[in-house]
C-alpha cells in the first residue's frame, strides 16, 4: 500500500482495530489514517497507535480529502454513518465491511455514482489470517479495486465476487465458518477429557489437530476428500471414528444444513 494513500476508518471496534494494525504493520503511514469513532475508549486506542481520531465526520473535514473511507461500524450504527458520509460522497472509494448491508443500501445512503466495495471479513483477520469476499459496483475503477484488495489484504486473503449474490453464501461459508470450527475445536477439547486426558492436555491437543490439519491442508494444496482418504487406513481406528461421524453423509449433510441455514438468514438480513 502506497504510504500517501489517505484512509478515513469509520468504526474503531476490533474489526477496525484489527485493520489499522495491519496497514501500520505494512508501513503505512499513521498520519495517513484517520479514525471516527463515537466511543471515547475507541478514540483513546486509536491515539495509542498515533492515529488522529474524532467522534464526527465533520470534525475530520478540515482534513485533506480521503483517497478511501473504510467503514466498519456495526449495521445497526450504518444509516448515522452514511447520513454523516453523504455530503463528500463523491471521490473516495467508500469499503464497507458493515455485515448484511447490500451496494444498493450503501448507494442510497451515500448519492447516486458513489464508488462502493462491499467487503465480507472474518475473524481470523485480528491475527493476518483471515479471508476476505469482496464485490463493487459499476462506479469503482480498476485503481481503486486495487485499493480496497490492498487495504484487505493487510489482514488475509481475498477473493473477488462477480455477482454480489454470492455474499451470502461466502457469509455462511466464511464469515460465519469460524464458529463452526471454534465448536469442532470445543466438542473435541470435551471429547479428549471423556476419554481421559487432563483438561490443558485435551487443550493443547484440540487446537494444535485443528491448526496444524487447516495449515497441511493449505500448504499441500490437494482436495480435502484426498487428505482424509489417506489418513484412514482400512479397518484403523480413524476409519471407525469417520463411521460414527458419517463424514460424507452425516456430517456432511448436517454441515449442509448449517451453510443453507446461515446464508438464509443472511438474505433475511440484507433485506432490513
Amino acid at each position: 500500500m502506497a504510504r500517501e494513500t489517505r484512509v478515513l476508518l469509520i468504526g474503531f471496534g476490533n474489526m477496525g482495530q484489527a485493520l489499522a494494525r495491519g496497514w501500520l504493520a505494512r508501513g503505512h503511514a499513521a498520519a495517513a489514517i484517520r479514525v471516527v469513532d463515537t466511543a471515547a475508549g475507541a478514540r483513546s486506542a486509536a491515539v495509542a497507535l498515533g492515529l488522529a481520531a474524532s467522534e464526527r465526520v465533520d470534525e475530520s473535514r478540515s482534513a485533506t480529502a480521503p483517497d478511501v473511507v473504510v467503514i466498519a461500524v456495526k449495521p445497526n450504527q450504518l444509516a448515522a454513518a452514511l447520513v454523516e458520509l453523504a455530503p463528500g460522497a463523491r471521490g473516495p472509494v467508500f469499503l464497507s465491511i458493515a455485515a448484511g448491508k447490500t451496494l444498493a443500501q450503501l448507494e442510497a445512503g451515500l448519492s447516486a455514482g458513489a464508488a462502493v466495495v462491499r467487503a465480507m471479513p472474518n475473524t481470523p483477520a485480528a491475527i493476518g489470517q483471515g479471508i476476505s469476499a469482496l464485490v463493487a459496483n459499476s462506479a469503482v475503477t480498476p485503481a481503486q479495486r486495487a485499493l480496497c484488495e490492498e487495504l484487505l489484504g493487510a489482514v488475509g486473503a481475498t477473493a473477488w465476487l462477480d455477482d454480489e449474490g454470492d455474499m451470502d453464501a461466502v457469509t455462511a461459508v466464511s464469515g460465519s465458518g469460524p464458529a463452526y470450527v471454534f465448536l469442532f475445536i470445543e466438542c473435541l477439547e470435551r471429547a479428549a477429557i471423556d476419554a481421559g486426558l487432563a483438561p490443558e492436555l485435551a487443550r493443547r491437543l484440540a487446537l494444535a489437530t485443528v491448526a496444524g490439519a487447516g495449515a497441511y491442508a493449505a500448504a499441500v494444496d490437494e482436495p480435502a476428500a484426498e487428505l482424509r482418504r489417506r489418513v484412514t487406513s482400512p479397518g484403523g481406528t480413524t476409519q471407525a471414528a469417520l463411521e460414527v461421524l458419517g463424514a460424507e453423509r452425516g456430517l456432511g449433510e448436517l454441515m449442509g444444513r448449517a451453510v443453507r441455514a446461515a446464508a438464509k438468514r443472511s438474505r433475511e438480513l440484507s433485506a432490513v
